[in-house]
């Protein structure tokens, strides 16, 4: 049995994490005694470590929220759910990798400019019709 505190560290988040963990029903909050500190149990120790090596791998808490509570169904729900995240980041990457391309056009751009009162990256922010 854990205090919030010995719980935080445990899985190195805030206190204000765990409880913001209970509002959103990610974990639940045991009763609280009439005397001393409310004691969580070792599966809430657990869930907490599967949220954050979910979050490691790019779920938000709402998609955390949906792994959990498919956790006890079929396999091919939680692939779906998995192959849906890997798809967004592919799309993010590729986004990334064309972010990537134009500011290293840019940067060449602005190493190679003869004229340094006028630069490259701010001419090429700067709306055609200005």
């Amino acid at each position: 049995m854990f205090t919030i505190g010995q719980l935080a560290k445990a899985v190195e988040v805030n206190v204000e994490t765990v409880r913001y963990y209970e509002r959103q029903g990610l974990i639940k909050q045991p009763p609280k005694p009439v005397q001393g500190y409310r004691r969580y149990p070792q599966d809430t120790l657990l869930r907490l470590m599967f949220i954050r090596r979910a979050q490691g791998l790019g779920f938000t808490l709402h998609e955390i929220a949906s792994l959990i509570s498919l956790s006890v169904g079929h396999c091919s729900d939680i692939q779906l759910l998995a192959e849906k995240k890997l798809l967004t980041v592919r799309i993010k990457i590729d986004d990334l990798q064309r972010l990537e391309h134009s500011l290293t056009h840019l940067v060449d751009q602005c190493r190679h400019n003869p004229d340094e009162a006028c630069c490259p990256i701010i001419t090429s922010l700067v709306p055609e019709h200005a």
